[in-house]
């Protein structure tokens, strides 16, 4: 299907278009104008939350792979593994949630992210402990080091 032409006075039928205005699309002069805030329905607005949570979420977890690759030594690796990746793991889950928006998969989602933050934590102060007792970490980025009595 073609879309209707122009007639002489610029006009489309259906979409009234004269003289470079669209009405209705809100394109006046080749600029968008304002957003009818109003039109936005509670699904549009969750599928942008979504959309933003899915971004940041990945942004955070892409930082704390970074973090795990440049920094220099065991304690400082073990902080970029597990801070910003829980955090960008359960903003990926929220978007996942507000995408999906069914109970079963809200379900889920909430015991992957219940078990990350579980296990993230518990891990990171495994890998420190190890680090700590092996020597496989730099005593002078430590501010204070309060197992050295021990």
């Amino acid at each position: 299907m073609t879309p209707p032409a122009a007639g002489p006075g610029g006009t489309v039928s259906g979409g009234t278009v004269s003289g470079g205005t669209v009405s209705g699309g809100t394109v006046s002069g080749g600029t968008a104008t304002a957003v009818d805030w109003a039109a936005l329905t509670v699904t549009d607005v969750a599928d942008w939350l979504g959309a933003v949570s899915l971004v940041a979420g990945a942004l955070l977890s892409l930082a704390a792979a970074v973090g795990v690759l440049r920094f220099p030594d065991t304690l400082s690796r073990m902080h970029a593994a597990t801070k910003p990746q829980v955090l960008g793991v359960l903003l990926l889950l929220l978007g996942l949630v507000l995408r999906l928006r069914t109970l079963s998969d809200l379900g889920m989602v909430a015991l992957v992210g219940v078990f990350q933050l579980a296990t993230a934590p518990v891990a990171a102060q495994m890998i420190g402990r190890a680090a700590y007792r092996t020597g496989r970490f730099d005593p002078g980025l430590l501010d204070a080091d309060e197992l050295a009595d021990r």
